[in-house]
């Protein structure tokens, strides 16, 4: 964990991503990622330079087997507020739709109601468990389908919401995020989505592995320079 501690001190000297007084919201999907995040969050606010309060918001997407009390009980262990909020995202993408690309509006779609449901408990900062793997693999995914270059922002501010949307991950590598949770077992609740490992994502995922294990160069290399950026800043 002092790993993964350590790229959020490096986020946060970099980016500014908390100020004193905040109220920082993990976006909690279940997943290695988020849950490791949360995990470190709670760790980080102890020895912070600002201090900010932490909770953490799951969108229940109505699928059949989520396991939302575990995540309840991750967040009691850790005297972290959790919010659910339900929905029938899932039945109407999937089965009322019947989308052929469901992960876009999905996204969108979840994007909204966690901001929506921030916004109603007084959340100032979105925190995101997306990781350095994750920013290479937006890059390369915006080159290779949408003949653009682009990445996600660390830190993101909305014309809108007065909300700020951060990656406090973005210097770690998804190596680090899953040693750390295996390490100091965190918990993971198993995705039900259908569209679940079938994705353009974990196409480029695959390929970018590839890649870095044919050059034999670090990732981080990779990371360091899409994180210093116009793309990322």
């Amino acid at each position: 964990m002092k790993e993964i501690l350590g790229c959020i001190k490096l986020a946060q000297e970099e980016f500014h991503m908390f100020d004193e007084g905040d109220v920082v919201a993990v976006g909690l999907s279940g997943g290695k990622d988020s849950m490791t995040l949360l995990h470190a969050l709670s760790l980080y606010r102890r020895f912070a330079p600002v201090s900010f309060d932490l909770k953490a918001v799951t969108v229940d997407m109505g699928f059949e087997g989520f396991d939302l009390e575990t995540l309840a009980a991750f967040c009691r262990e850790r005297e972290v507020d959790f919010i659910a909020e339900r929905t029938r995202l899932g039945k109407v993408i999937f089965e009322e739709r019947r989308e052929k690309n469901p992960c876009s509006l999905c996204a969108r779609m979840r994007r909204g109601i966690l901001h929506r449901v921030c916004e109603e408990n007084g959340v100032t900062k979105l925190a995101l468990g997306h990781h350095g793997d994750d920013l290479l693999e937006t890059f390369f995914m915006s080159m290779l389908y949408e003949s653009r270059v682009n990445a996600f922002k660390a830190v993101t501010r909305f014309e809108r919401t007065p909300l700020i949307q951060i990656r406090p991950l973005i210097y770690a590598e998804e190596r680090q995020v899953r040693e750390a949770a295996q390490r100091h077992t965190i918990p993971a609740v198993t995705n039900p989505c259908p569209a679940s490992g079938d994705t353009k994502r974990q196409k480029t995922k695959e390929s970018l592995e590839e890649f870095l294990r044919r050059t034999g160069q670090p990732r981080s290399h990779m990371i360091r320079a899409l994180c210093r950026s116009e793309i990322v800043l």
